[in-house]
């Protein structure tokens, strides 16, 4: 691997494990390289400076360098936006990191995915609207990797959605018509459409988007997914 040595790049931590004892190993999602993993050497100490500012949902810009897929941290500023992620807002960032985790590859740059990602932090700490946020993100994200497929579309009858009617989800092809369909054609257009979803739109969203996210992890468990869900009915 060829000698890396990057300067300033906008990320965010989306994880962090300690190494040795004073030390600490980031996975970062940057805006430019990806998921990439970074050794901060020795802010675990008790007069570091820098363990302050290496905080998830934190706006930051990291320098790193190294020839290893491990890279070394140099430096880290803080960004340009202020994010401030409690209560609910917080599970639900944790619950975006861990879909990050799963479904980007290391080293794998998807810019688009940071600007989303970060106007997903941005709108969870702004607003009180948790679910629908979570399932445009989910949708997004699902067709910035190429995961994603028509919505409105009836891949059976090769016609649009009708908002009359109800849809199963075929996860390899798509929506087909179904009488004991989950969801429904109103609700498949608004999501196509990012446009404000209902209660019970919110409900059937739900449904769709883990059938889909569970069909493409392939057995994993989301843990968050738990933990969200408990935080959730306690409100």
């Amino acid at each position: 691997m060829s000698y890396t040595q990057v300067q300033l790049q906008p990320a965010f931590i989306l994880q962090h494990r300690k190494y040795r004892e004073s030390s600490l190993i980031l996975d970062v999602l940057t805006r430019d390289f990806g998921i990439v993993s970074i050794l901060a050497r020795g802010v675990r100490k008790p007069k570091s400076k820098t363990a302050g500012l290496l905080l998830a949902f934190t706006d930051l810009k990291l320098s790193y360098m190294g020839r290893n897929e491990l890279k070394v941290l140099t430096n880290v500023e803080l960004g340009e936006t202020t994010i401030q992620l409690k209560g609910l807002s917080l599970y639900c960032g944790f619950y975006v990191n861990e879909l990050l985790g799963y479904f980007l590859h290391k080293n794998d740059p998807h810019p688009e995915v940071y600007i989303e990602y970060q106007h997903c932090l941005t709108l969870l700490a702004k607003t009180q609207e948790t679910e629908q946020i979570l399932r445009f993100f989910e949708l997004n994200l699902m067709d910035y990797i190429g995961y994603g497929f028509e919505l409105s579309f009836d891949v059976k009858k090769q016609t649009q959605v009708d908002i009359a009617k109800k849809y199963s989800c075929d996860t390899e092809a798509g929506m087909i018509e179904s009488v004991d369909g989950y969801v429904s054609g109103a609700t498949l257009l608004s999501l196509t459409a990012r446009e404000h979803l209902d209660e019970h739109a919110l409900y059937e969203a739900k449904q769709l988007m883990r059938r889909i996210i569970d069909f493409q992890l392939q057995g994993k468990v989301l843990k968050s997914r738990a933990v969200l869900a408990k935080i959730i009915k306690q409100l």
